[in-house]
């Protein structure tokens, strides 16, 4: 239970004490600052705690904003602060302090912002929620109030409180054919008690459904699949909007959201390469190569974002100019699906699912998102060689941790350390480039269990080093960690389409996929500010480089058929270490949930 504490003496027929307890608070009333302070030392230090004026005249939406979001220590809207147990120190110091000043007289200004302008005196950070046209004000006099009610009466709650559950940067489906409804779906699920974590749980079964109708190679199931597939989207909509809704965010809650999106996608490639196979047609090539491309893509956007997260002098003709094609409508939406997003990839899957083959669909896929990461690449690209940019320290380890270098590569960085602070700017993304392609081509031109493939592994170990010898703060080192994973899982495909055995090809895309949630778990934690996976996992599981040479070296001493086992069994044990690592990691860690904001109202 949350203690609300009302300050001042209150007003005849002010609504406030009512909505503050339909939001959850046990109301509690103090006629002076010395009362206000013996109460909010009486209540529990693990109780969020709020003071709130008891002239205050606004929106109970405005008053859920700003007094019930878990993300913030510490949150505050005209009239109203509020603390969780991590900002209950500053609140009481603040309090006290407030208090002797004031000398326990009855309140004459709101002592809420009071304690918050003595909070930022002190530069603690209090989060203030944009409120749109939402009402938040602590009237001084009756013409005041009655004015600010009218403004209230004004503006419908529950239309702005729908609208901002909607994320204001979409895609064009998602924006037009998605939310318009999906809104009415969360809060059909917010009064019925249910969860986003819940709604979640039934994209993700959704999706797995359409998998496995897909996996049945009728055209029926084909069918039945491309619109499970609608459906699991538009529940994937509706988990964020109802945790926008109703402020239901969690730690647990956004790792699931992140992870069940890659899940749900990956599977149904599985899904569809089996329904291919049940009709005679191998298409797991395809599918894993599509994989690889999406989640190749999706580092190039980690890594450029986490690059120039806190870039300073960040500016660049290139984005002026995208700056300038966005303030033209419809330029804005042209631009947002041509790169092919979720709502838009996962429509043209379901729509080629039901309507064509799986070949088909996979081709039409790989072309798309080949058009779409050249397209962002080179814009990337252009941004980071015009820009006059200084990459902070921290922007420097997070590539460093989305490199994901084993005891190999961090062995040869180390002993390259300072031959390269004598290089090249361009040198890191220059050698993760050549040495992944020397590894890739090398197995793709040889003969299926040669040494010439271990040979440019090892090449390929050393260049990983020298790659990483030095801070990646270079114009364009954000293009290093997408070239580690591009050559690593590239290398595992060839390879395993060069062993030309039923079953290879299944193998490698587990194998891929289980490193994929690797390294996307890692952007989950850098994003949550929680740091890299421990060091323990990254060596026991090889690292980029270590796996990608274990896997030329069994393809030179097994044959066609042991390889495949190997790899399924790499696959399985790769799965369950970064898996019951990545569970208990978010399952028990304190790291903030992330989560995209909706529609400002």
């Amino acid at each position: 239970m949350s203690t609300a504490i009302l300050t001042g003496q209150p007003v005849p027929g002010s609504s406030i004490e009512g909505d503050l307890r339909s939001l959850g608070f046990d109301v509690r009333v103090a006629a002076d600052a010395a009362e206000a302070e013996t109460l909010l030392a009486g209540v529990p230090g693990e109780q969020r705690v709020a003071l709130v004026d008891a002239r205050f005249v606004g929106h109970v939406h405005a008053l859920r904003l700003g007094l019930t979001d878990p993300r913030f220590p510490l949150a505050a809207i005209p009239g109203a602060v509020t603390a969780q147990p991590a900002g209950r120190q500053a609140l009481t110091r603040a309090m006290a302090r407030e208090n002797s000043a004031g000398g326990g007289t009855t309140l004459v200004d709101s002592l809420a912002d009071r304690i918050v302008t003595s909070l930022d005196a002190d530069g603690t950070e209090v989060h203030r929620p944009e409120l749109g046209s939402l009402v938040a004000a602590v009237p001084a006099d009756p013409q005041a109030r009655n004015e600010a009610r009218q403004a209230v009466t004004d503006v419908d709650d529950e239309a702005v409180r729908l609208k901002s559950a909607v994320k204001s940067r979409d895609g064009f489906f998602t924006t037009y054919c998605i939310s318009p409804y999906s809104r009415y779906i969360a809060r059909w699920c917010a009064r019925r008690g249910l969860t986003p974590n819940q709604v979640t749980t039934a994209s993700l079964l959704t999706a797995l459904i359409a998998a496995a109708c897909a996996a049945t190679g009728t055209r029926g199931g084909f069918v039945a699949a491309g619109v499970l597939l609608i459906a699991s989207f538009v529940l994937d909509c509706t988990d964020g909007q109802l945790a926008r809704y109703s402020l239901q965010y969690s730690t647990l809650g956004a790792w699931l959201d992140a992870t069940f999106d890659r899940a749900k996608e990956y599977a149904y490639y599985a899904g569809l390469a089996l329904g291919a196979a049940r009709g005679g047609d191998d298409v797991w090539a395809l599918a894993l190569g599509a994989m690889v491309l999406q989640t190749c893509r999706h580092v190039v956007d980690f890594s450029f974002n986490e690059a120039n997260h806190d870039a300073t002098a960040n500016t660049s003709p290139t984005a002026a100019l995208s700056d300038k094609l966005d303030s033209v409508g419809w330029t804005v939406w042209v631009r947002r699906m041509i790169v092919l997003p979720i709502g838009e990839r996962w429509a043209m899957i379901a729509v080629l699912t039901a309507a064509t083959t799986p070949r088909i669909t996979f081709y039409a896929l790989l072309i798309g998102c080949a058009f779409a990461a050249t397209y962002t690449t080179a814009g990337r690209v252009l941004r980071s060689l015009t820009r006059k940019a200084e990459r902070t320290d921290r922007a420097a380890g997070a590539l460093a941790d989305l490199a994901d270098s084993g005891p190999l590569a961090q062995g040869f960085a180390e002993a390259f350390k300072k031959a390269a602070r004598r290089l090249p700017g361009f040198t890191a993304p220059a050698v993760a480039l050549l040495g992944g392609l020397a590894v890739v081509l090398t197995a793709a031109l040889t003969d299926f269990g040669g040494p010439w493939p271990v040979v440019a592994a090892l090449a390929y170990a050393i260049t990983s080093g020298l790659a990483v010898a030095r801070p990646l703060k270079g114009a364009l080192d954000w293009l290093v960690p997408p070239f580690l994973r591009a050559a690593e899982y590239g290398t595992v495909l060839v390879l395993a389409a060069k062993a030309d055995v039923n079953g290879a090809l299944p193998a490698a895309f587990g194998l891929v996929g289980a490193v994929a949630y690797h390294h996307y778990d890692t952007v989950y934690r850098i994003r949550g500010n929680a740091g890299a996976p421990p060091a323990w996992l990254v060596r026991s599981i090889g690292g980029h480089e270590g796996r990608t040479l274990l896997v030329t070296v069994l393809a030179a001493l097994l044959t066609a058929s042991q390889f495949t086992v190997a790899l399924t069994a790499l696959a399985v044990a790769v799965a369950l270490v970064v898996l019951v690592e990545s569970i208990r990691f978010w399952v028990s860690a304190g790291a903030p949930a992330v989560h995209d904001e909706g529609e400002p109202a």
